[in-house]
């Protein structure tokens, strides 16, 4: 089995991973296969329904590393259908306080930790009848604070037994903020928003992860995020086919000016 990202935060470890916003499961296993920690499925904000999510996260498994999923909402029928389907961490949108943080864990949790239903039908074929038996040590739970009411509540959150990190929306809790979305580096406000995000967890024993660039990583690893996305599969490829059509249309104007 894939060792559990909740050991390798406790070791101290910084793991990088990528976001999938693309619905294929094509697109998850080349990211799946570039050595990333973790692969996110968005189903909050991504274009993928609920089968085309259970082929991805069973792409991202052929890479033998964590899938994860951002569930649409913090509600136990898609929580637990994404556990099933293999979700090793579960990101859960808009928690804006201590009993929705709570409802989280128990949808993620077994009994007696918590109430999810036993059913696990496509992650017992990966794993086997072992699955259930460590499922709650190994499933990291994971509720977002990205509003100014999660902000306030986070000494709460963090100290809800069964959450396994805290996770910074940055864009939305930006506009939380009354800033404008995005990553605010530099307004107080928002600098000190990550630190109170970071301290919580730090006095809790938990990890801290954030939606982020391969250009911020260091600096959101220097903060204290140990869970740092680096790319969004949707914004890569734009990226690169901007930058390969700029490339080749420089090229073919440099020769026909030198023709």
């Amino acid at each position: 089995m894939i060792e559990s990202l909740k050991l390798r935060w406790k070791r101290g470890e910084v793991t990088l991973g990528a976001w999938c916003m693309i619905p294929s499961s094509l697109t998850a296993e080349i990211l799946a296969k570039g050595g990333f920690d973790w692969v996110l499925v968005d189903m909050q904000h991504g274009c993928m329904d609920y089968q085309t999510a259970v082929e991805m996260i069973r792409a991202i498994d052929l890479a033998a590393i964590t899938p994860i999923v951002r569930v649409p909402w913090n509600e136990p029928g898609i929580v637990g259908r994404m556990l099933d389907a293999g979700a090793m961490g579960i990101v859960a949108p808009m928690i804006q306080g201590l009993d929705e943080a709570r409802r989280l864990v128990e949808a993620c949790r077994y009994p007696p930790s918590g109430r999810r239903s036993l059913g696990p039908v496509r992650v017992g074929a990966r794993d086997g009848m072992g699955y259930v038996a460590g499922a709650n040590d190994r499933v990291s739970v994971i509720p977002m604070i990205e509003t100014v009411d999660a902000l306030e509540a986070v000494d709460d959150i963090a100290a809800v037994p069964g959450v396994d990190a805290l996770f910074v929306g940055p864009f939305d809790l930006s506009f939380s903020l009354g800033l404008s979305p995005g990553d605010n580096d530099g307004k107080p406000e928002f600098d000190a928003a990550l630190a109170k995000v970071n301290a919580a967890a730090r006095a809790n024993g938990l990890a801290t992860a954030v939606l982020s660039t391969a250009k911020l990583a260091p600096l959101r690893a220097r903060q204290g995020f140990q869970m740092i996305s680096v790319l969004t599969d949707s914004q890569a490829l734009g990226a690169a086919a901007g930058a390969s059509l700029s490339s080749a249309r420089s090229a073919i104007a440099e020769g026909v000016h030198h023709a």
